[in-house]
């Protein structure tokens, strides 16, 4: 349990559902061959990490620099200081995407990250997590005014453990937009903690997490409401499936002076078999007076009366099933704007579908 000893407590409020056993098994697997991705048909910079470093052969930097980074106080984030990938762009600028792919091949490895964007300034990150080992991540996130940035995050490793730290500082009228596929055989926890930090600021942050077998995955999302007007959107699914366990906690904080504010939490849950479990956590904390804010979290099975509808039309009762399932996700991860990264995580969603049902 060495890889755990420095972590709070599950009798922490905010890692009540950690999965430490689970991360301090992944760390001390045996190593497995490497295991290979594919890049999307997109353009731009790709990189290739194996177990936290670059493969240089594979990789194509452009305008991605690697550096000494910082990672802050969190215990998972503090862990991954070091050497880093960066991707800095001046105001008004934009890269082509920039996709990496982290393989893990055995025990535990940490890599810090970060993107910092100038005001006006556009970009795009795909990442893909494959292999088995405890894969800890870091990545800091800074945005001036007017810039956008959109992040697509795979998690597809079949084993093993995946930690995200994210911390995010979004400026006046800037975009941050990050969809989330746990959609592996891995543990994870997706912990995050994003603050608006001018006015008109907008988030959309959120995902799927997929269960199945004894997995546990699980997200813990902080949204800072600190100027007027800003806008966040947390959209969230979970499907679990056996004995498999799916948490989902996502708070929204909005200060005294951050008036007009506009902030949604949407956690939803689906089993597949009752004794699978899915946790939902949705908070508000709201020290405004002039704000919009709603949160909903639901959790059920699959509607008999629906399914009874397309079987009634000659679709089989699997094939029904994984319709349902499908378009409940889709709500989540239909919501990425690139089509090419679109039609990646459904199409891993639909695998891991035929594979549960």
């Amino acid at each position: 349990m060495t890889a755990v000893l420095d972590l709070p407590s599950t009798r922490e409020e905010a890692w009540r559902w950690a999965d430490l056993g689970g991360l301090a098994a992944a760390a001390a697997l045996a190593p497995i061959a490497r295991r290979e991705a594919d890049f999307l048909d997109l353009p731009g910079a790709r990189l290739v990490f194996v177990d936290g470093v670059l493969d240089a052969e594979r990789s194509m930097l452009r305008r991605v620099t690697l550096q000494a980074l910082e990672a802050g106080d969190h215990p998972l984030g503090r862990r991954a200081a070091g050497q880093g990938w960066s991707l800095r762009l001046d105001a008004e600028a934009a890269a082509d995407p920039v996709q990496i792919i982290h393989i893990a091949t055995s025990g535990e490895s940490h890599l810090p990250s970060e993107i910092v964007l100038g005001d006006d300034a556009v970009a795009e990150v795909v990442e893909t997590f494959v292999g088995a080992g405890w894969a800890n991540r870091f990545t800091r996130v800074s945005l001036g005014t007017g810039a956008r940035l959109i992040r697509s995050v795979r998690l597809l490793q079949p084993a093993g453990f995946v930690s995200l730290r994210e911390e995010a500082t979004i400026g006046a009228a800037a975009s941050l937009v990050t969809i989330f596929l746990g959609a592996g055989g891995q543990g994870s926890r997706i912990d995050a903690t994003l603050t608006l930090a001018g006015d008109g600021a907008f988030v959309d942050y959120g995902g799927a997490l997929l269960t199945r077998d004894e997995q546990r995955q699980e997200c813990a999302v902080a949204v800072h409401h600190a100027e007027p007007n800003g806008t966040s959107r947390q959209v969230w699914r979970a499907v679990a499936a056996d004995r498999s366990q799916a948490s989902l906690a996502a708070r929204a904080e909005v200060a005294r002076h951050a008036q007009k504010t506009d902030g949604e939490q949407s956690l939803r849950g689906l089993l597949l078999d009752r004794t699978a479990t899915v946790n939902l956590k949705p908070e508000l904390e709201i020290f405004a007076d002039d704000v919009k804010c709603a949160h909903g979290a639901t959790v059920g099975e699959l509607d008999a009366r629906a399914l009874f509808y397309l079987e009634s039309r000659g679709i089989p009762p699997a094939r029904a099933e994984a319709l349902l399932t499908h378009a409940f996700v889709a709500d989540a991860i239909g919501r990425i704007g690139h089509e090419t990264v679109r039609d990646a995580f459904e199409a891993d969603a639909d695998a891991w579908l035929e594979a549960a049902l």
